[in-house]
């Protein structure tokens, strides 16, 4: 009699309730998955509490408590969710209940076998990040009108490759691109002056959770 496959379960840091901070969906009361793993070391990283730990759970419980939240939103995050193979799964899941699903990710993972339904926003390295050798090119060829393609701008350096970088491949053409200032790195209010000096097509965003509660986690 063969074994029973085993039960998809994932690594998961935490899970809570909060306002969506970034991205199109800033704003919407959200429950967010935050998945354990990276593969990646960004210099202006928030969120290295999740690069170890964590607990296995069930795909299954994962969505029940989504449902218990009572949310219609849904966001997947790390870390690198992709790190894990299961995490297509769980999106999937996720979907087939009905959420409106978003999955944050660095883009250094394929992202192409993700379910269609899903909301993907890529977090384009820059050079500021340390890790902008980590780009696969593949995700940036196959991107959908629903995708998002943030760019977080360390300096001006930072800026000027992101506006070439967007401008030689037409990105703001096939999806919203957003650029957001780096934490206590640049001021919002230069970031703001530079995209308006070269009226550039991009839409600019604050992280709202900061403002809101800081750099306490589960927010």
């Amino acid at each position: 009699m063969p074994a029973p496959e085993p039960v998809p379960r994932l690594r998961v840091t935490e899970t809570f309730s909060s306002l969506q901070g970034e991205g199109d969906a800033v704003g919407w009361p959200t429950f967010f998955i935050r998945l354990t793993g990276c593969p990646l070391r960004c210099h202006y990283c928030d969120t290295s509490y999740a690069f170890q730990g964590g607990e296995w759970r069930g795909i299954s419980a994962l969505v029940d408590e989504a449902r218990a939240a009572g949310l219609r939103h849904v966001c997947v995050t790390g870390g690198e969710p992709l790190a894990q193979k299961d995490c297509a799964r769980l999106l999937a899941e996720l979907c087939d209940s009905g959420f409106a699903v978003s999955l944050e990710t660095s883009g250094a993972l394929d992202t192409n076998g993700i379910d269609p339904r899903i909301v993907r926003v890529i977090d384009v390295k820059t050079p500021g990040s340390g890790e902008v050798e980590a780009n696969l090119a593949g995700n940036l060829r196959e991107l959908r009108a629903t995708d998002q393609l943030k760019f977080v701008i360390c300096d001006r350096a930072d800026y000027e490759w992101s506006r070439q970088f967007i401008q030689e491949r037409g990105l703001h053409e096939r999806c919203q691109v957003l650029f957001s200032p780096s934490h206590a790195s640049v001021a919002p209010r230069d970031l703001a002056e530079w995209i308006l000096a070269d009226r550039l097509p991009v839409r600019m965003q604050l992280q709202l959770h900061k403002l809101l509660w800081g750099d306490l986690p589960g927010h």
